[in-house]
């Protein structure tokens, strides 16, 4: 959270400056990087470029919203209302941290992109194999349609068993990789999409207690409106602000940590069952979706609650509460 309880501490740079423009990039042999990729590793290639652009396109987000949060404050400043000044600068507080967990997701994204690249760095380096065993299954039709009783058919038979070996390596080292990789790199993105939307609730629940603290009753033309007094309040709704985040940071390693428990325990209730089925016992599948042995007992794998260490459906009204 930014820890400044104004964004217009921030005054150094100078005021409202645009953002940078993005350069249009000419051509470059990096623009042909796509037409020359090996068939095998083409499509993953793609995929990791498109995911560039989407990287790209959350760090442009974040960036602009805190122009944005920049630009609000400064104008409640000069509108004189003294009201309006304070929340329209506490608001940009928090548009300011969404803007940062916008990056912050980009950079979640570009990690999970990075763990992609060793799948198609892997396809890359299998394609040759598939190409030399091709190669050489191909001359060797050909030379016992042309010359069946050619010396050359034994060497080259030969030197197919050994690609063929070769390749059935690099394969297996391809499926190896692609399983691990890939279950690896969405991990890890869909770690940063819920990170990204929980810490977007905390900010947004925090963001309408403020606007709560501006007083929008209609006043008659000639009367005063009553003086502003709620600084102190507002600041407070930053310090919670900043504390749910903090508790979300130690309550993330929780979450991790029950996962990996369920995991474990849907792991070893496979493996019971397989150990059941393996003496002829046939589980039964009960309404609930768990499984009953013939001792009626429900699997305690599948009676597990789902318990989430940041709830965030229940609304309190000076902070938001933390699991």
């Amino acid at each position: 959270m930014n820890r400044s309880l104004s964004i217009r501490s921030n005054k150094g740079g100078t005021s409202g400056s645009p953002a940078t423009p993005s350069r249009r990039k000419g051509f470059s042999f990096a623009s042909l990087r796509g037409s020359i990729q090996p068939e095998l590793s083409r499509r993953l290639y793609q995929v990791i470029k498109s995911t560039n652009n989407l990287v790209s396109a959350h760090e442009a987000a974040g960036r602009e919203r805190e122009t944005v949060a920049k630009q609000l404050s400064e104008w409640g400043e000069q509108t004189g209302d003294e009201a309006v000044s304070d929340i329209s600068d506490k608001v940009g507080v928090v548009l300011s941290e969404l803007g940062a967990q916008e990056e912050s997701y980009a950079h979640g994204l570009d990690e999970a992109r990075g763990v992609l690249k060793t799948i198609r760095n892997t396809e890359k380096s299998v394609q040759p194999s598939r190409d030399a065993k091709g190669k050489i299954a191909d001359e060797i039709q050909r030379l016992k349609l042309k010359e069946p009783q050619s010396t050359r058919l034994v060497i080259l038979e030969q030197e197919l068993v050994r690609a063929e070996a070769e390749n059935l390596v690099a394969e297996a080292q391809l499926t190896n990789i692609t399983h691990n990789k890939l279950k690896e790199a969405y991990d890890a993105e869909f770690a940063a999409v819920i990170e990204r939307a929980e810490k977007q609730i905390i900010l947004a629940k925090h963001g309408r207690r403020l606007l709560e603290l501006l007083d929008d009753s209609p006043v008659t033309p000639g009367d005063a409106r009553r003086a502003y007094e709620n600084g102190a309040a507002a600041r407070q709704v930053l310090n919670d602000a900043e504390d749910d985040l903090r508790t979300w940071e130690k309550n993330a390693s929780t979450y991790d940590s029950f996962e990996r428990d369920e995991n474990l325990a849907g792991a070893s209730m496979a493996v019971g069952d397989g150990a059941g089925s393996a003496r002829g016992e046939t589980p039964v599948t009960t309404g609930a979706g768990g499984s009953t042995g013939d001792d009626g007992h429900h699997s305690a794998a599948h009676d597990l609650p789902y318990v989430s260490p940041t709830p965030t459906s229940n609304d309190d009204e000076n902070s938001v509460s933390r699991g």
